[in-house]
């Protein structure tokens, strides 16, 4: 049986992390919560320990990159999509030096939330059989 995917959305929009809920509800995943901004996702990735977190760069009290970059230092396993409109150059570079496992241009897609959920869900199952 294949390992449940739990999943993290942080995004200050609600309808934002209410579509992505509901494309990650297509693609089976039933373990999601959500946070609001940064301060919010660093707090929920300590409780729910998810195995993906979609991040949007761009928010109050605490933004995207800053929050990778605690989540990272707390827990290096944990795999965070970052999400933005505002994808420049810099973001995207300083992300993935801050440990980002990837990177989705908004408007996000069933098609691109679906092949990242596919490639955690078979990243995830071969290190549960090492």
């Amino acid at each position: 049986m294949p390992k449940q995917v739990k999943v993290l959305i942080c995004d200050d929009s609600a309808l934002i992390r209410k579509k992505l809920r509901n494309t990650l509800e297509v693609c089976k995943i039933s373990q999601i919560d959500e946070a609001e901004d940064g301060a919010a996702a660093i707090e929920k990735a300590k409780e729910m320990k998810p195995d993906l977190i979609f991040m949007d760069i761009v928010m109050p009290n605490k933004d995207g990159l800053e929050a990778l970059e605690e989540i990272m230092k707390e827990n290096s396993k944990i795999k965070v999509v970052m999400a933005s409109s505002a994808g420049t150059q810099s973001h995207l570079k300083k992300a993935l030096d801050l440990g980002a496992y990837d990177f989705i241009q908004k408007p996000i897609t069933l098609e691109a939330v679906a092949a990242i959920i596919d490639k955690v869900i078979k990243e995830v199952e071969e290190n549960a059989h090492v």
